[in-house]
């Protein structure tokens, strides 16, 4: 392991300096190879003056850096905390080194900004006179927050771990000899690895989150519950089992389809440039962060727990089990079906429609089925439909950013089969059908008032997302990100969704 030890104090005789002595020996002495700058005796000037660093000549010592950081795959920062923050000495170096094209390039994806340092870990050890609880709690740690998110965070460093001394000004000589003994274990711990096994967990639980898409589950939930409050139980829902071991099963399938739709979209998101939280699938296996095989482990634990789930449903539930399965058997074949072969109905132009339906009507009838209502009573389709219209725009909307890699990709989405243009009059029409519908659904007091009072909240967001739409057309711009239209499309379906479900649970 490549170790660099970066002292930030402006003095080498420094209580600083005694620390990364002391974390130097330790990391030699667990078979690292150890390199260390004193940023005191580097030449350069710490302040930038042209309009990017990147215009500034860089000094040797300037350019021996950032050479060593390329070398390390552990960084180590020692420096004393002043003012709640760095050094300004250790400041002008990061002002200088971590320059674009470097340390980060900005993007069109994501956050608009990629960190170019990643597989690197950090460690930072700080003095302070402030005591440390009293930093953390009153201040909110500005400094580390600074080192760790900010900068080495957002040039894909992480781990990010650190070891506060404090505080010194009024340490003992034994204190002082504690510290030291701690820096001294932080780097002999190196032998063990630069990630610990609860950091390699924290990273692995926070990949499968990112992979399962969370976002999208509060609808299906919403669709799920109207549904199951439609079918009337005369102690409520909430607190029935029956409900939680439904949603259960759904969960879980929606999980095995958000996990197929990683694998099989690899190729199309691999090239998609716009990804964002909504668009461009997860990345967690662009980016490495989940195998395929990993990806295929959570997609066959997913469906057998649907399966069991299921099961344990059927001897549950008050209806009839022909009527369960078939409404389970339309969801799983809608819902894996978006991506996994041979359906493959988003790679034929359907995908729209099968989204709308499954997180609709579909969903709907799950919750209403469930619960001991019949799949032909009209209650719960007169639920699903203005929802259904609804969802139609924003499901369109996400292929916009996605069209020039799903196209590359061979996957037919309506974006691609209408082009842009073709795509958002698309969504327009369908955003007044489904104010439409939900104003006749409150004129004729249809689905058993559920969507009484709608319009009045509905009809004022339609007008807004048809205007952005209109105004999207008129921009010209290409095929891109579109986050504001996104929200704007996005929250417009939770109305469709929260009413039927507030009305009904009241």
């Amino acid at each position: 392991m490549n170790v660099l030890i970066i002292l930030g104090h402006p003095r080498t005789d420094s209580f600083c300096g005694a620390l990364a002595d002391a974390y130097g020996k330790g990391a030699s002495e667990a078979g690292t190879e150890v390199r260390r700058l004193d940023l005191a005796k580097l030449d350069f000037d710490p302040d930038v003056h042209t309009p990017s660093p990147n215009q500034q000549a860089f000094e040797d010592d300037i350019r021996k850096a950032r050479a060593l950081i390329l070398w390390a795959e552990h960084l180590v920062f020692v420096y004393p905390t002043w003012w709640g923050t760095l050094p300004a000495l250790l400041k002008g170096f990061l002002d200088r080194v971590l320059t674009p094209h470097f340390a980060f390039n900005t993007c069109e994806g994501g956050t608009g900004y990629q960190g170019l340092l990643g597989g690197r870990s950090a460690q930072l050890i700080t003095t302070m006179d402030t005591p440390p609880l009293i930093h953390r709690l009153v201040y909110r740690q500005p400094g580390r927050n600074a080192m760790a998110r900010a900068t080495l965070g957002f040039c894909s460093i992480r781990p990010v771990r650190s070891l506060v001394c404090g505080s010194v000004k009024d340490s003992s000589l034994h204190q002082r000899q504690r510290w030291l003994e701690q820096a001294h274990r932080q780097g002999r711990s190196l032998e063990r690895g630069r990630i610990t096994p609860g950091e390699k967990l924290r990273h692995k639980i926070g990949a499968w989150l990112k992979g399962m898409r969370l976002q999208f589950y509060p609808m299906t939930w919403l669709a799920y519950t109207a549904g199951a409050l439609a079918a009337a139980p005369v102690d409520g829902v909430f607190g029935d089992s029956l409900f939680w071991l439904g949603y259960l099963c759904l969960f879980l399938l929606e999980v095995a389809t958000v996990l197929i739709n990683e694998v099989v979209d690899f190729p199309s998101d691999r090239n998609n440039r716009f990804f964002s939280t909504f668009t461009g699938g997860s990345r967690v296996l662009v980016e490495g962060l989940l195998s395929r095989r990993e990806l295929q482990i959570g997609i066959t634990l997913a469906l057998a727990g649907a399966v069991a789930s299921a099961a344990w449903l059927l001897t549950r539930t008050p209806s009839d089990t022909p009527a369960v399965l078939s409404v389970l058997g339309v969801m799983a074949i809608l819902a894996l079906g978006y991506t996994a072969p041979p359906l493959k109905q988003c790679y034929r132009g359907l995908g729209e429609l099968d989204v709308a339906l499954t997180h609709s009507i579909v969903v709907i009838l799950c919750g209403y089925v469930f619960m001991g209502g019949a799949w032909n009573d009209p209650l719960p389709w007169l639920l699903g439909l203005p929802l259904l219209l609804a969802i139609v725009p924003s499901i369109t909307l996400s292929g916009i950013p996605d069209l020039d890699a799903d196209a590359a990709a061979g996957k037919r989405t309506l974006a691609v089969r209408l082009g842009q243009r073709g795509a958002l009059w698309l969504c327009l029409v369908f955003t007044v059908l489904a104010a439409g519908a939900a104003l006749m659904a409150q004129l004729l007091n249809l689905a058993e008032g559920a969507f009484a009072g709608i319009a009045y909240v509905v009809i004022p967001h339609a007008t807004w997302l048809v205007w952005l739409l209109l105004k999207r057309m008129e921009s010209g711009k290409p095929p891109g990100r579109i986050d504001g239209l996104m929200a704007a499309s996005l929250t417009y379906v939770l109305w469709f969704g929260l009413f039927p479900l507030l009305r009904l649970a009241g």
